[in-house]
């Protein structure tokens, strides 16, 4: 199996800026895609940010122009800077992965933006 396991979430006031960082278990030589998922209470887990194995990257509308996604396979890792944050983004991020067709799941990060 493959564990993930992130890391970066905090508390930051509007307008502040944080890095997440997704860490796999084991060196990923091949990956179908891999990206970033948040969830507020009381709403549905939505998609951040994706690449695909060919490095197309994919932004929910309401993130594009201030977050941006990339991976590092040497460090078995995909990271996220979050820039330009605000209340609307507080949520707990996961990082989700596609590996060879299995589908893996971090825990969370909580993010937290205040006013």
């Amino acid at each position: 199996q493959v564990q993930l396991v992130e890391s970066g979430g905090g508390l930051v006031q509007a307008g502040g800026s944080l890095s997440l960082s997704c860490a796999a278990s084991r060196m990923l030589f091949r990956y179908n895609a891999m990206g970033w998922y948040r969830q507020a209470p009381g709403k549905t887990r939505e998609l951040v940010a994706l690449v695909a194995s060919g490095g197309v990257t994919t932004y929910a509308d309401s993130v594009k122009g201030r977050f941006a996604i990339s991976t590092d396979n040497a460090k078995n890792a995909v990271s996220l800077q979050m820039n330009s944050l605000k209340p609307e983004d507080t949520a707990v991020y996961y990082c989700n992965a596609v590996i060879n067709g299995a589908i893996y799941w971090g825990l969370g990060t909580q993010v937290t933006v205040s006013s």
